[in-house]
């Protein structure tokens, strides 16, 4: 297994004036200039005192120069700490004061709603757009990174040249990541993830989506969560592919455009992406086409302009989309296998860097997860039938929980095994199938396990509901739906339509997950950066 950091070094060394981060629109970076910001990072960490394994946060929305901060961070052998930009002020405090970071980096308007004496364990807070110090109480610090540029000009006075850098691989066992979860069942936990765990993602990666110098790739994902982190970001930069970054969550109109310029070769995302290009697009063309579609042979024809039009939407050069971060909705993944979408939808989580289960399009099961990424086992006396907790163990996985030992304690079985949390089966063939969180689950008067998220897969399917979440109000099943009414709908209309959600869903559900009350919520969901609900919310 090769260290990311030396292929990244080799990268700048073959790749030195090719781009390697862009801002769409907007800032680019070559290799060269990439690797000179690390090595102004490291006069600049040198100077100041700051030494390996300090922590530093970056707080930021996404951007070239948030990914050139990273890898000044993170090459220089500093422990990086993302946080989500969208988390609340109080939270970006309580976090960077938690991981004991001595650095922020983060946007202006961020730190311009928090207070510094809630972080005394920081000495300054830089701004990622422009370099420009915030704020500081440690002058050293402040003027080292003030004299950072000056201090590379007189180490460098012609310049760096690729021959010259080189980065540090002794170091599979160290702390790389603290990376805080904002999952669906309770609050943030620090993942700590190490350089080999980052190091077995990007090596198992290259064995099934590899890429090539030249290539492109959009990211869309928040860079403080490991899926966009890993996948979208470090696994293509450190091959050479240019990665591109959006900012802010872009318009459908700006999305497809940004797509036909840059041309992805992959497209990373969440189901729910693609189910509204599914709900918006191909179920609407593909509906108008239904007299044709009984036709043999003019069928495969219209399916494969359907299929080529979502390719084509997306630049034209997409090999695959992958999923993750939720369960695909069954009716767009009939649709998708009919037109023959290259799409596959893996399964991890942060504790996993993220992968747990993939298989890469073509071997793709429906319904699954793919295979595991490295040891899986089902906690069930038959695990292929009855569902049990999935549980893991992999170079990928975590350490434990920062300064959280109960935590840490907790997520391992006695014998070493991760446990996820979620519920699933595993076929002869070693396909993954998820039922659910096992904090989900709800238990019926009779002893039937209910699985929310199966009720929610038909519900997803009924007229009228955007979004919706199963929980259990005193032994019923309640069905809580934000609903997606047609313009121009009376209120009267509108009134009938929890009876008629709560009737169409009940025909195609057993009896013992049948939906007693359908309510309407008034505003979307609140949901995590895979855009997963946040169920603990809504008990």
């Amino acid at each position: 297994m090769k260290h990311y950091l030396k292929k990244l070094e080799e990268t700048v060394h073959e790749q030195w004036t090719r781009k390697a981060l862009c801002d769409y629109n907007g800032d680019s970076f070559t290799y060269a200039q990439l690797a000179t910001n690390i090595e102004r990072f490291r006069i600049f960490f040198e100077t100041a005192g700051i030494k390996k394994g300090d922590k530093i946060a970056i707080c930021a929305r996404n951007s070239a120069r948030w990914a050139m901060t990273f890898w000044g961070v993170n090459a220089n052998e500093c422990v990086a700490v993302p946080l989500l930009a969208d988390f609340h002020p109080d939270n970006v405090s309580n976090l960077t004061n938690h991981s004991d970071s001595v650095v922020l980096f983060v946007d202006d308007d961020i730190w311009a709603k928090m207070n510094p004496d809630d972080v005394p364990n920081l000495k300054a807070a830089i701004n990622v757009k422009d370099g420009n110090m915030l704020w500081n109480k440690d002058k050293a610090v402040a003027d080292a990174w003030e004299n950072r540029k000056s201090a590379f000009k007189k180490r460098y006075p012609d310049g760096m040249w690729p021959e010259q850098v080189s980065y540090p691989t002794d170091n599979m066992d160290d702390l790389a990541i603290i990376n805080y979860t904002s999952g669906t069942t309770g609050n943030p936990k620090g993942v700590m993830l190490t350089y080999g765990a980052m190091s077995d993602t990007d090596d198992f990666a290259n064995t099934q989506f590899p890429n090539q110098p030249g290539e492109t790739i959009v990211s869309m994902l928040p860079l403080a969560h490991m899926y966009g982190l890993a996948i979208e970001f470090i696994h293509p930069n450190v091959d050479g592919v240019t990665v591109y970054f959006l900012g802010k969550t872009p318009s459908p109109t700006t999305l497809l455009k940004a797509m036909q310029d840059i041309k992805p070769y992959m497209v990373v995302t969440v189901p729910l992406v693609m189910e509204k290009i599914y709900a918006n697009a191909i179920k609407p063309a593909l509906e108008k086409a239904k007299s044709f579609l009984a036709v043999p042979g003019l069928n495969q024809l219209i399916y494969r302009k359907a299929r080529n039009k979502v390719i084509e939407a997306f630049g034209g050069a997409v090999r695959c989309f992958i999923m993750g971060g939720a369960a695909l909705n069954p009716e767009a993944e009939r649709c998708f296998r009919k037109i023959h979408l290259p799409y596959t939808v893996g399964y991890g989580m942060t504790e996993a860097c993220p992968l747990l289960g993939y298989e890469w399009w073509t071997r793709f099961v429906p319904g699954s997860c793919g295979k595991p990424v490295h040891e899986l086992r089902i906690d069930s006396d038959d695990p292929q039938h009855i569902p049990g907790e999935i549980q893991a163990r992999g170079r990928n996985l975590t350490i434990g929980y920062y300064k959280n030992p109960e935590a840490t304690a907790a997520a391992f079985t006695e014998d070493g095994w991760f446990r996820t949390g979620d519920l699933g089966v595993m076929d002869e063939k070693r396909n993954i199938f998820i039922r659910g969180r096992i904090k989900s689950m709800i238990l019926n008067s009779s002893g039937q396990n209910i699985y929310p998220e199966e009720v929610e897969f038909v519900l997803n399917n009924c007229q009228y509901v955007e979004e919706c979440l199963v929980v259990d109000r005193d032994g019923k099943i309640v069905a809580l739906v934000y609903p997606e009414y047609p313009e121009g709908m009376t209120e009267e209309a509108k009134a009938a339509i929890p009876g008629q959600i709560r009737d169409e869903a009940n025909k195609s559900l057993p009896a013992y997950s049948k939906i007693s009350k359908v309510e309407m919520m008034a505003e979307p969901f609140e949901k995590t950066p895979k855009m997963s609900i946040k169920r603990f919310l809504y008990r």
